[in-house]
């Protein structure tokens, strides 16, 4: 099983640098096995070319190395926060991409101006609150992990599966990793609409309630219609 991640965990990371979302070394993916308990995860600093699945570093729900002889991304007490936190993840991407990093940045979160981010995410994609001087001195991925998670309370991970850090970046959520980085993609492109619609209307309002419960809804949950049934 664990043979399966590590393989599924180094071809999110190289796609995470195929599609554009993570230039240099600036993002990671990670997934578990829950059964085991235990995470997969990119190693740290190193190019995405250059991964094999057997860099791949194991560690427990805690961050505590499993198996890996490279250290794991520095990220991985964020990951692991998540994990423990949001029930039903399978994996976890962190990008640097442009765009949700511009929002990011700016301390805003990403409104949703239009039904392509209403099929995705429902309601406007949350940031967190600016971390205080003593976290950021402290356990500082950690305290990342525990920002994102306070920031939660009240929302459903699973209908917002995408935060973005003040200051930082964004992280994104799935069932599996490979989902994960579909949704990391979708976040840039719609980070990436929310900023130019905003540039050519600096009034433009949000979509209503009811057309973005239509879409989200029409995708995700029980009476989902779009798409194909699985065949029986």
């Amino acid at each position: 099983m664990l043979a399966a991640l590590r393989e599924q965990v180094l071809h999110a990371n190289r796609e995470l640098s195929r599609r554009g979302l993570a230039r240099f070394t600036f993002g990671n993916a990670s997934a578990i096995d829950r059964a085991a308990g235990r995470i997969v995860i990119k190693p740290s600093g190193v190019p995405y070319d250059e991964l094999t699945s057997e860099m791949m570093v194991v560690t427990d729900l805690e961050g505590r190395m499993v198996e890996g002889k490279l250290r794991p991304s520095s990220d991985l007490p964020t990951h692991a926060a998540l994990y423990r936190a949001f029930a039903g993840t399978g994996g976890i991407v962190h990008t640097h991409s442009h765009y949700a990093t511009v929002w990011a940045q700016a301390g805003r979160e990403i409104p949703c101006l239009g039904t392509t981010h209403a099929d995705h995410f429902h309601g406007p994609v949350p940031i967190t609150e600016p971390m205080a001087d003593h976290a950021i001195a402290g356990e500082y991925e950690a305290n990342t992990g525990g920002a994102i998670v306070a920031r939660f309370a009240g929302l459903d991970p699973k209908a917002m599966p995408a935060v973005l850090v003040a200051g930082h970046a964004s992280f994104c959520w799935e069932s599996s990793v490979a989902a994960a980085v579909e949704t990391a993609s979708i976040l840039e492109e719609v980070a990436e609409m929310a900023y130019h619609t905003i540039v050519l209307n600096a009034e433009a309002a949000e979509i209503s309630a009811a057309l973005l419960d239509r879409h989200f809804l029409r995708k995700h949950g029980s009476e989902a219609y779009y798409g194909q049934r699985p065949s029986t």
